[in-house]
């Protein structure tokens, strides 16, 4: 296949006008100047689009009226093909706070359905389900947000070998809380196997940069569930800024942070943003009453809310974050950036996903100059 005539986003995080060239599903080279297509070979005409990776998103829930916590390959199908449809290409779906039985059974059907994916026992209408975000259950109580409190447990170094075992190397991504017992042997243990990120938290600025110090590198939904950024103790956001490989999860939805707060993140923390959706599983759905974790959540007007006020997540894909932090004032390299080679950097997926580079993927989004609309999106073949 041949992708031309659009201004393609390279991995120096810029738009050049090449053509980019694959074979089956993976990129084979990116050529400067037209490109003689052999006989029948695809050839899709980019004019007028910037040519995207597909984006990837680390932290979310569900969407379309289903949740990965349902525990079935019907929720994981569902919320694969929505995430597809809306430029999403790879996902690392999140858990929440659940016995930890049930948490089996996400893992186990989870590796079932990436198996499948793996030996193309699934089409292509899904996006690839690149990895598990357990987020939950090694969370503050003080800190739980829209998490089930009954479930909470402080980090275990023998559940987390028995869910990477069960998820078969899927669990790509682990949330918990620093100040908990066990959690700096849990990170010291693991950190070579897993990604560790801090978050539901009443941290410290010391003890979140112990928990950094020791392996973790990553923050969950900076600003939410954690101390504010104070002068005298900047918590863990200063802990974060001090820890040049640290990444942080930023919620671009317009309620979650505000635009100023969006603007002095990227100014702060440059390339290390990631954009995530922590969307639940009323994106896509009307107004209404849904659950999230097994709480019960109100959705009005683009907002999901616990009853007693607590935000519970997003109903905003990822793409549509995106557009928000552009809408924002964040260059659209950078939003770009954030939403596809930061995440897949973080969680260790990045020789396959997350950029327009020879050897990796070819997942792809023609977009819009104008108006930032998906006009196509490409996972191995074009769609639509």
């Amino acid at each position: 296949m041949i992708i031309k005539n659009g201004l393609v986003f390279t991995e120096e995080n810029q738009f050049l006008p090449l053509s980019v060239l694959t074979k089956d599903d993976k990129i084979t080279s990116l050529v400067s100047g037209d490109v003689l297509a052999e006989d029948g070979e695809p050839v899709i005409d980019a004019a007028g689009c910037y040519v995207i990776p597909g984006l990837t998103d680390i932290h979310f829930h569900g969407c379309d009226g289903y949740d990965f916590c349902d525990n079935s390959m019907e929720a994981v199908k569902a919320i694969s093909a929505f995430s597809l449809k809306n430029g999403v290409t790879s996902i690392c779906p999140a858990t929440m706070t659940m016995p930890p039985e049930t948490l089996d059974g996400i893992c186990k059907t989870a590796a079932a359905f990436s198996s499948e994916q793996a030996q193309k026992l699934i089409d292509t209408d899904y996006a690839d389900l690149v990895g598990i975000h357990m987020e939950g259950p090694f969370i503050s109580r003080e800190k739980k947000g829209a998490q089930n409190e009954a479930h909470i447990l402080s980090p275990d170094e023998k559940l987390v070998e028995h869910w990477m075992t069960l998820s078969e190397k899927l669990v790509k991504l682990i949330s918990l809380a620093p100040e908990l017992p066990n959690a700096l042997p849990c990170i010291e243990k693991y950190k070579d196997k897993v990604a560790f990120s801090i978050a539901h938290t009443g941290a410290d600025y010391a003890t979140a940069k112990s928990a950094l110090d020791a392996g973790a590198n990553h923050i969950t939904h900076l600003y939410n569930a954690m101390p504010p950024l104070h002068h005298r103790d900047s918590g863990v956001i200063g802990a974060a800024f001090d820890t040049p490989d640290c990444f942080v999860e930023l919620i671009c939805d317009g309620l979650h942070i505000s635009a100023p707060v969006v603007r002095a993140t990227f100014r702060l923390f440059e390339d290390r943003v990631i954009l995530i959706s922590d969307s639940m599983r009323a994106t896509g759905k009307p107004d209404g009453t849904y659950t999230l974790g097994g709480q019960e959540v109100t959705v009005v007007k683009n907002k999901a809310t616990l009853s007693d006020g607590t935000i519970a997540g997003s109903v905003t894909p990822l793409f549509q974050c995106m557009k928000t932090a552009v809408s924002m004032g964040i260059a659209l390299e950078t939003a770009v950036a954030a939403a596809t080679i930061n995440p897949c950097r973080s969680i260790g997926i990045d020789n396959l996903y997350g950029s327009i580079t020879p050897g990796k993927k070819a997942h792809f989004l023609l977009l819009d100059k104008e108006t930032l609309q998906i006009k196509r999106i490409i996972k191995g073949q074009p769609l639509g």
